[in-house]
């Protein structure tokens, strides 16, 4: 499994726009094949800041959702909403 962290700051302003975007599209994104959870997790002390959190069966999983055209629709119109890039990270679990 592969875990998918990641970290987007929004001006805010573009939260609802944001928040809206997510909503619409966060089904889709979890039925992606190889999408085994999505969760979307806000910053305690930034409420501009949010992150996804989301697990897919392997490194090939995710490239094929980020090759897709709802990545394509998806992203895109987020990036428009942000006031500083992006960090995004993948890991492991250890255990």
């Amino acid at each position: 499994m592969l875990i998918r962290i990641v970290r987007m700051t929004f001006a805010a302003e573009q939260v609802p726009a944001f928040l809206a975007l997510f909503r619409e599209s966060e089904n889709r994104i979890r039925q992606q094949p190889g999408c085994r959870h999505l969760e979307l997790w806000q910053d305690a002390q930034n409420p501009a800041i949010y992150c996804t959190y989301s697990h897919w069966d392997d490194a090939a999983a995710l490239d094929a959702y980020r090759k897709s055209a709802l990545f394509g629709e998806v992203w895109p119109a987020t990036k428009r909403l942000f006031a500083a890039p992006p960090v995004a990270f993948s890991v492991n679990p250890v255990g």
